[in-house]
Formats: structure tokens, sequence, C-alpha cells
């Protein structure tokens, strides 16, 4: 018997359409198609589906085709947006991609009841969805509706994009995939660990040289490198090579290794000119002689010592919260910024995030850093960050301490040798507090991103400290999720060294070849973006040992001083209050500061050592290139808008915030380098003859900054596309009730509101 309902037809014509009038001047619309990378397929699809912008209607909504491949979920709109400029442009992702391993939560809704189904690997939809959420680890969150597709292709691409979502083995990370087939493609073009300054490159820590400059860079002169540990037969966790005293043999690194858990021997980090030394250590195996085997290291690096200071021991165990109090309090946080509304009471957002602790984990982890700062800088004693396994807190801390000691740290390369000494070859488990696998939430944490917020407040109250920007530190955290880069997606350099010789193996790729090539770390931006998208990350402000100067007509360079890390070094006096820098700033608020660093401040007469080493450093102006301690009261410590609400469109500022700052900035930077590059052609010039400058200045590929000034004939020029989440565009990423003329949004436009009443008490003055 035959059905009345007509058969929809299974027959695809893939014929270009008929050209019926070659002679028409009325071309088609140019439709969007779907860029795919070598490696990867479509799995599924489902056509007409909408994309919904905003919550209030379906107004400005999106119509297109949802595809699920191997390595992303792609909406390919039917009606193309204009094409908009001064947007960072991925060459992996398109701007309504979404990668796999971004994805946090699959959720379908029931088309009758509402009921929501969270979609997993292997898991069956029994009903027909209406509409698919995506809940992504970038805080977007991606809503699509099936109201005209078909109820079979929109259960078949929810399922697949679940199951895909959640690979079996890491080596069904579509990276795997790619890096292979592009290995053979473009060997030739591969270059190991490159940066946007185009030929200087990114140490790795995987060869004794790497750790050679390092000793020698710091002048850690009692300190060698030690290779007991190649093919990890003393530690599974640590890297074949490890910094050591010199007192210490190959023999007594190895008897003491089998006293700490994983074999993991303290491991240096870092050295101050004044000979302390900074190391990170992790506990013990065995509780009764631990005393005995602690106490010979604790001599041989009191030894390394110019003056033989004795040790002094941070147990961050005790002093700072664990890695699940830290992903509970960026789930609060991320709920409050993404998935619920906003609330209409200023107070009551506000409240809600700092009752989240986020923020206060932030000040925790810079106030602590800051204390340890003081015993290597103030007090000239060497400090061992002591933490149960080692792999968590101590790269937090380790990586802060150092940035605020060493200014190296703080340009582009120097941060991200930090990232690759004190993360990634110190063993933190990206694989596990990532959860790249989705297999077990209760070893996810967010650790980096809590480092790289923490590095964002610095960013914030030293503008001119940094060489690299916050768009670097949002691409870097993006990048996370992107399973390309062997940076993020292993727990240890043994498990990363073991599963590329199985890669090459299976790629056919010669077992001598440099992994570094054949899967590289994320350190090569150009995978991700063009040259000029790069210089994004470039801080125009920046006042680095490479920045240039004009001094009495002369173009000349910053040279460091010896004292660079003498605690002679002083800050600027900033105070910030939400985010915003205060017009004016007294000595007499610097009480404050203190009593935030130290939570027992005492009257002046009685100050213990730490508090006056403090008030002296606050006291003085700052020096760029030397110590920085950061503010760290509540009303210092503000939320990462353009991390936390970039998708939120209601706090993007149309034409203002940071984004404009930074274009105007950079226009008069690129205006001072093109002058002094005519400045460098009259020199030498005799005094008769005055040779003509050339009008554009350096070479458009040399030029440093992503906005360049205009001519003198041309009149200034703006973006048409600039608002306070630049360079990221969140159209079409996140659905949201509306929150125009509501008190929050005022704060989100840059008002001076406060955290909440108990913390404007807390903030004496």
């Amino acid at each position: 018997m035959f059905s009345a309902k007509p058969m929809k037809p299974t027959f695809r014509s893939y014929l270009p359409p008929p050209q019926t009038d070659l002679k028409s001047n009325i071309e088609p619309p140019v439709k969007l198609e779907p860029k795919f990378l070598p490696g990867e397929i479509v799995v599924n699809e489902a056509n007409f589906v909408r994309k919904c912008i905003s919550t209030d209607s379906s107004q400005g909504d999106l119509w297109g085709r949802l595809i699920c491949t191997n390595f992303k979920v792609s909406f390919i709109p039917q009606d193309p947006p204009p094409k908009q400029k001064s947007q960072l442009s991925h060459l992996l992702l398109g701007q309504h991609d979404i990668s796999l391993t971004c994805l946090e939560q699959v959720v379908t809704v029931n088309d009758t009841r509402g009921k929501r189904k969270v979609l997993g690997s292997n898991k069956k939809l029994k009903f027909n969805p209406a509409e698919l959420i995506l809940y992504c680890k970038d805080l977007r969150v991606i809503r699509f509706c099936f109201d005209e597709a078909g109820p079979e292709s929109a259960k078949k691409v929810c399922l697949a994009i679940a199951h895909y979502s959640h690979p079996a083995d890491l080596n069904l990370l579509f990276g795997f995939e790619y890096q292979g087939l592009r290995y053979h493609h473009y060997k030739g073009d591969l270059v190991n660990g490159s940066t946007p300054r185009g030929g200087i490159q990114t140490p790795i820590f995987d060869c004794p040289s790497d750790w050679d400059r390092e000793i020698k860079r710091t002048g850690a002169s009692e300190w060698r490198v030690c290779s007991i540990n190649q093919k990890y037969i003393i530690s599974e966790s640590l890297p074949e090579y490890i910094v050591v005293p010199v007192s210490l043999t190959d023999q007594d690194v190895k008897s003491y290794s089998l006293s700490f858990n994983d074999g993991r021997v303290p491991l240096w980090c870092w050295n101050h000119r004044n000979g302390s030394a900074l190391v990170r250590m992790a506990g013990s195996t065995e509780p009764l002689n631990q005393r005995k085997t602690e106490q010979k290291i604790f001599t041989a690096i009191t030894k390394s010592h110019p003056q033989r200071r004795e040790v002094t021991v941070s147990d961050l165990d005790k002093a700072l919260p664990n890695i699940q109090d830290i992903q509970s309090a960026f789930v609060k946080a991320r709920q409050i910024c993404t998935l619920d509304p906003f609330e209409e009471s200023e107070e009551r957002w506000l409240s809600s995030i700092e009752n989240s602790r986020w923020l206060e984990y932030v000040r925790m982890f810079l106030k602590f850093s800051a204390e340890v700062v003081y015993s290597l800088d103030g007090k000239n004693v060497s400090v061992i960050l002591l933490e149960e396994e080692d792999r968590d807190l101590n790269c937090v801390v380790s990586s802060l301490v150092q940035l605020m000691l060493d200014p190296h740290f703080r340009s582009l390369n120097g941060f991200q040798s930090l990232v690759q000494k004190e993360w990634v070859m110190a063993g933190h488990r990206f694989l596990d507090r990532c959860n790249h696998l989705k297999k077990n939430e209760n070893k996810e944490s967010p650790l980096f991103t809590l480092f790289l917020d923490c590095v964002w407040q610095m960013t914030n109250q030293y503008p001119a400290a940094f060489e690299f920007t916050e768009a670097y530190l949002t691409v870097l955290s993006d990048s996370m999720w992107i399973p390309f880069f062997s940076t993020f997606l292993f727990n240890s350099s043994k498990q990363c060294s073991q599963v590329l010789q199985d890669f090459a193996k299976n790629k056919a790729i010669p077992p001598t070849e440099d992994h570094t090539v054949i899967f590289p770390p994320v350190w090569k931006w150009s995978q991700q973006f063009s040259s000029r998208d790069q210089t994004l990350f470039n801080n125009p402000m920046y006042v680095g040992k490479g920045a240039a100067c004009v001094q009495n007509g002369e173009v000349k360079s910053f040279q460091r001083s010896k004292k660079a890390f003498s605690s002679t070094v002083r800050i600027s006096s900033t105070s910030q209050r939400n985010g915003l820098k205060g017009e004016e700033d007294t000595l007499q608020r610097r009480g404050s500061l203190i009593s935030g660093l130290r939570g027992d401040f005492s009257p002046v007469k009685d100050e213990s050592p730490a508090e006056r080493f403090f008030r002296d450093w606050f006291s003085h102006p700052a020096d760029l290139q030397g110590v920085l301690i950061p503010l760290v009261l509540p009303s210092h410590v503000v939320l990462w808008k353009l991390f936390f609400l970039r998708w939120v469109l209601e706090a993007c500022i149309p034409k203002g915030g940071p984004a404009t700052v930074y274009h105007k900035v950079s226009q008069l930077v690129d205006e001072i380098d093109t002058l002094q590059s005519k400045l460098r052609q009259y020199k030498g010039a005799s005094p008769h003859s005055t040779p003509v400058p050339s009008p554009s200045g350096p070479p458009p590929g040399q030029r440093r900054m992503y906005f360049k000034a205009s001519s003198a004939d041309e009149p200034p020029t703006s973006p048409n596309v600039l608002n306070s989440s630049f360079p990221f565009n969140p159209v079409g990423n996140l659905c949201r009730r509306g929150v125009q003329g509501t008190p929050i949004s005022k704060f989100l436009n840059g008002a001076k509101t406060w955290l909440s009443t108990e913390t404007l008490a807390n903030d004496t003055f």
C-alpha cells in the first residue's frame, strides 16, 4: 500500500545550473562554500538550519547548512554577510566554525515538551530535536533551530557532533591526520618554533643547549645541565634534561629521585642576579627519610648561593586553593558571564562574579607570587616551591614569579619560552586538565587559563612593560582547543615523545625527524594567522630592551642596566578601579596596597621587613625593565572583559574601549617609526646636500603595527568595524536577551562601579 505523502527526491545533481543569459549584467549572489583542510571529511550535514542570534525575536537570524566534519562544526550561511575589515582572520577556522575539541557540551531540545538532553558518545536520541545548543570551552554558546530541516537529518547531525566531539583515543584527534599530510606536502616550509619576529625561534628546552643558554642568561654559574633522565628512566613526567646544583653528582641526583613522587627531583627554574635561585619540588614518597634527603638537597642549593644563604620552602598546597576549587570557581564565573542572563541590578551581577571566587583566586596567586619575589629579591634567599606532584600550582606560581622578576619573560619570545619551560617541559597535564578526550571531569581544571588571567592583570596595570597584547593572550587561550599543536595535547614530555614516535611510524616519517617539525608547537603562529594578523600581538606601548627611542635627534635602543634585578627598582604609581586607571594617585593610598599583600598590616613603627620592602617599592617611580609587583586589592584585580565577555553582543562597545586606544596608539607609533626612518636617511649627509627621504617610511612588510599611520596628504581614517571585542567577531556566536539601558550596560560601557559594598569597606585608604 502506498502512502499519500509525496516522496522526497533522492537524486542530487552535482552539475552546475545552465546559464540562460550570458549577456546579463546581473551577477548571482556569491554563496559561501565550506573550506576543508587536508584530510578533513564531512560526516553529516543538515540543510535549512537557522542559527539563532537573538532570543527576543528571530530577526537577524541566519539560515544555512550545518556541517559536521572530523575536525569541526561548520555553519554556512546561505546569504553571506558583507565582508568586514579589521577582524582577525583564522587560517584554520572560519567565522562560524567550532573545533570539536572546543565543545564542552552538546545539548538537544525536544520539539514538543522542551526537554533537554546532553548528548555524548554512543548515546541515543529518541526524539526529533527542535534545537541544538553548543556550549564551547572558549565561552561561546551557539544555538541552532531545525524549524525547516528534516527531522531525520537534524537527529543525525546532532548525534554526529556528539560522537566526534568525544574521541575514544588521543590519536583520533584530527590534528594527527592533518599534520601528517601537511608534513609531506610542506616539509620544506616548516621552521622549528618560528615566531612573528621572523627568524627568532622559541626555545623548546628539549636539548641541553637550550638549558645552557638559560643558565648563562641568568648567571647561574653554580648550576649545570644533567642528563640522567634520558629516555625518561628516572621520571616519566620530567624532561630528559634538567638543571641541578654543580655540587651534586649524577649518582646523587639518581639516588635522591627515589624519595620524591614520580622521581621528580627538585627542578631549577630561574636564578636572580644576586645569586638566589627559584626551585620547584614535589612531595616525598618516604616521609621517614624525607628530612635527611631534603637536607642534602637544601645544602647543595645553599652552596650554589654566593653568600651561602639558607633556602626558604613555600608550601603551595597549604597556601593556595586546589585544582577542584579552581575548576568550581571558573565554572561559576563562566555561567554568570555566558549561560545566565545578565541581572538588571549591577550590585547583584557584580556580587555574583565576586562570589564565584575566581577573582579571589587570581588575587591569591598574584599575592603569593609577590611574596616569593620578596624572598628572592628583598631577602636574597633561594626559594623552593613545594607541591605534592609539582605539576599544577607550581606551574602557575613559578611562571608568575619569573614574570615579575625578569623583563626577558615580558617580551613575546621570552614569554613563549617561559610557558614552554615551566608548563610543557615541566609536565603539566594539559591532556587531563583540558579534558580533550572528555573522559574524566574530575581531573579537569583551568590552571593555564588562571595563569593567563594573572598575566593579563599585570599587563592591565603595567601596559608598557609587556611586548604582547591581550589579544595575544586570548589567542593563546583559544589555541588550547585546536588539536594541531603539541604544546597543549600531552601530559608530559615522555607521552609527547612516545605518541609522536608512533605517529611518525604510521605516517612513514623518518624516525630521526625532529618532532617539532612533524607536529609543531603553538609558537608556529603562521599555521593560524597571516603575518599581518600576527602584528596584533605587538604592544605599541612596549618599553623593552629592543625598543627604540629618540634622544637629541638620534635614534637609540634601550639597554638594560646592571641594576635591573635590584630591589631598588620601583613601579609607577598607578591605581585602578574596575579596570579604569585613576586620574590621580597619592602616596597616602599606598598603605592599602601593602595591606593587600600582607593581611596583618600594622602601623609603620611595627611593620615587618616585608612590609617595609613593599612600602618602599611602591613609593618610587617605575622602571619597566626591572621588578614588577602587581596591585592585589579587590579593586585592582578586575574581570578580564575581552576573555569573559567578548561573545556577549551587549558587552561590545562600538568604536570604543581598549581597541580604540590600541588603534590610535598603533597609528602614532607607526608614524614615529616612519619619521625615524627618514631621520636615519639624513644621517651623514653633507651640509650642502639634502637627500630626499622616502615618503613611505619602512617597507610595509617590516612595519610592526596592524594599524598604519596615514600619509600627510591623506585624511585620517578609522576602521569600519571597531569595538571593545576587537579583533574578535562576536556576531552570531551568542544568543541573549538585551540589557540596553540597565545598570549593567553602564558598567559594560566603562562606568566606575565597585564590586560590592564589602569590597569598598576592605579597600581602605
